[in-house]
């Protein structure tokens, strides 16, 4: 016979959670009806982005072209070193040699000096202390062993440079690596978000940006500006020579520049060695800190922490390389984003 039991009753702290979650789903889903869908980004509000994106991508890039230079500077320094080392030691080994030739004539002519005996078959540093043996020498042979004993210092020094330099080189790649990613993160970041514009508003940017542009090199060639110096003049036709080329991080001309890859390359035209990041550039010169003394040809720097760089233009215009996208152009200094710094005059 089947056994009937009273179905057992939830407890009541069971039930209170159970009421509580329900109410709780209620309340959200009621807000989520209620909200708003998320709305799009204006233009407006993606250019800033994009702009603040690409002025971050310029930082890095100056820290990557800093990268850059170092590596490459410190290869040539283990270049010569090794160079030097190879060269060091076939002196050093035709120093022994030598003193090995006076040991055969010796033996030929009477037997080894324990002396050199003792050299030959030790270091010559222990051997040098010693100084009771220096008596057993000719003068000869203890020249011929103190300039072994120095060529000795001077490859354990080069050698010991060449492997510092070495570790600074590995150091300098992998911030090479992160710059450099960095910088990409960046200006994907940026164009996600510039694909994010229906045509359109893509169509309106651009033409935005050229209007800016014009009005720009109108400003720039209305006003007769005294010219700089005979190489701040050959730097700005240069820089002039190569409007309209395009915006490469990391690149230093002809073809394509970063802001200052143009101002390097530029003066580089005029026949003066200029540094390669921004930064470096602001001691290239005497600084000129009101703009109403700038001349055409001068550098002209921005943001606080120097990271761009173009050239006077005159009546408040700039000629500069200013960021992916965009191209080697004429701009009023209002514009660039960032509060102008001081001029420099190479």
């Amino acid at each position: 016979m089947a056994s009937h039991r009273r179905p057992k009753q939830p407890s009541r702290a069971r039930v209170t959670v159970l009421t509580t979650a329900a109410a709780a789903a209620v309340v959200m889903s009621s807000q989520a009806a209620n909200a708003a869908p998320s709305e799009k980004p204006s233009k407006d509000e993606v250019k800033a982005k994009v702009d603040k994106l690409y002025e971050q991508a310029e930082q890095a890039t100056e820290k990557y072209n800093g990268a850059k230079e170092k590596q490459e500077k410190l290869q040539k320094e283990i270049s010569t070193i090794q160079d030097n080392v190879a060269k060091g030691q076939q002196e050093l080994n035709d120093l022994r040699h030598g003193l090995g030739t006076m040991a055969s004539a010796q033996y030929r002519s009477g037997g080894i000096d324990p002396s050199v005996q003792l050299f030959l078959s030790a270091d010559p540093d222990d051997y040098l202390d010693k100084a009771s043996t220096l008596d057993q020498l000719s003068t000869q042979q203890v020249e011929a062993l103190k300039k072994i004993q120095e060529k000795q210092r001077e490859l354990a020094q080069q050698r010991s440079e060449a492997s510092e330099k070495l570790k600074d080189l590995a150091s300098t790649r992998t911030e090479l690596g992160k710059k450099k990613k960095e910088v990409q993160g960046k200006l994907s970041s940026a164009q996600k978000l510039l694909n994010s514009l229906t045509a359109e508003e893509k169509a309106q940017l651009a033409e935005e940006q050229s209007r800016a542009t014009r009005a720009s090199e109108r400003d720039a060639l209305s006003v007769n500006v005294p010219p700089g110096s005979g190489r701040a003049a050959a730097a700005f036709a240069a820089a002039q020579s190569k409007l309209g080329s395009p915006y490469v991080y990391g690149a230093t001309g002809p073809s394509s520049f970063d802001c200052s890859g143009l101002t390097s390359w530029a003066y580089a035209q005029a026949g003066v060695g200029l540094p390669r990041t921004s930064e470096a550039q602001t001691g290239a010169g005497t600084k000129i800190y009101s703009t109403s003394q700038l001349k055409v040809g001068d550098l002209v720097f921005f943001f606080n922490d120097l990271h761009h760089v173009g050239l006077y233009a005159g009546n408040g215009q700039i000629i500069h390389a200013p960021r992916t996208g965009t191209v080697v152009r004429y701009e009023s200094m209002n514009t660039i984003g960032g509060p102008f710094m001081f001029g420099v005059r190479v």
